[in-house]
């Protein structure tokens, strides 16, 4: 059974996780067939946005609570195989946003817990009217503290608290007014605004995009004398590429740049 799908057109590639069954879980093998997905898109030139989006009923409802039930009660291999399963889960997170390309997330029905830190990881994120977003595991005793980790650099500290310890669920609404997503759009545009975002960045240098991409979350990490040193070298290294140097040269000449293939 495939659980993943990737469609590419026009520089931009789709994956829809395929297992509407379990609403899209953070399964094994549902981390291991996004992260090795995106190892081959980093690797591809030809591709420049990535959208990602789940099939059925929901984006994603997080881990499946069967197979870490089923982990846990593992005689003395329990806490191993738990840690196993949220040390993939992050090193997934964290190849999102390593990934050259910008990762779109295009949410539809239910983004709980682990689904929820998928949206919050990516880096940006459409949702039709109706989503909810949640870190809910509270309500059943477990404390999403990974999804913590990019719930808090996404929206304030007091809403990400208050989420974590109540299980209250975003409207959508309140989900883009807090910063977890860019917009909103019905259910019948969704696809439409997402593919338009994301046309309009496949249109931009893609190393310019690479670049930047690296950068932004670099320079997050660091004081703000160390993020200017360190931007201020990125500049440097952007303006050195030819292609970057054809993009003002239109610009001064008021035509479209020819970026390469």
């Amino acid at each position: 059974m495939t659980i993943l799908t990737r469609h590419d057109d026009a520089h931009i590639a789709t994956l829809t996780m395929t297992a509407p069954d379990r609403l899209n879980a953070l399964s094994t093998d549902m981390l291991q067939a996004l992260h090795d997905a995106f190892d081959k898109i980093a690797a591809d030139a030809t591709i420049r946005v990535v959208i990602l989006r789940g099939a059925g009923r929901a984006f994603c409802a997080g881990h499946d609570l069967n197979e870490l039930r089923s982990l846990r009660a593992q005689p003395d291999k329990g806490a191993a195989g738990l840690k196993a399963l949220f040390d993939q889960c992050a090193a997934l997170m964290m190849r999102i946003q390593s990934l050259p390309q910008p990762v779109i997330a295009q949410v539809h029905g239910l983004a709980a817990a682990a689904g929820c830190q998928l949206v919050a990881t990516c880096d940006l994120a459409v949702a039709e009217d109706s989503a909810r977003f949640g870190v809910n595991g509270v309500n059943i005793g477990l404390f999403c503290s990974t999804p913590m980790v990019a719930l808090t650099r996404n929206i304030s500290a007091k809403m990400a608290f208050e989420m974590l310890t109540t299980g209250r669920f975003l409207h959508a609404s309140e989900a883009q007014h807090q910063g977890l997503i860019n917009r909103t759009a019905s259910a019948e545009n969704l696809d439409a605004e997402t593919r338009a975002l994301a046309t309009s960045i496949a249109q931009k240098l893609p190393a310019a995009l690479r670049i930047g991409k690296a950068a932004f979350y670099a320079q997050s990490q660091m004081s703000t004398a160390q993020a200017y040193g360190f931007t201020g070298d990125v500049m440097v290294e952007n303006m050195a590429l030819e292609a970057t140097a054809e993009g003002i040269d239109a610009f001064l000449s008021k035509r479209p740049p020819n970026w390469p293939a």
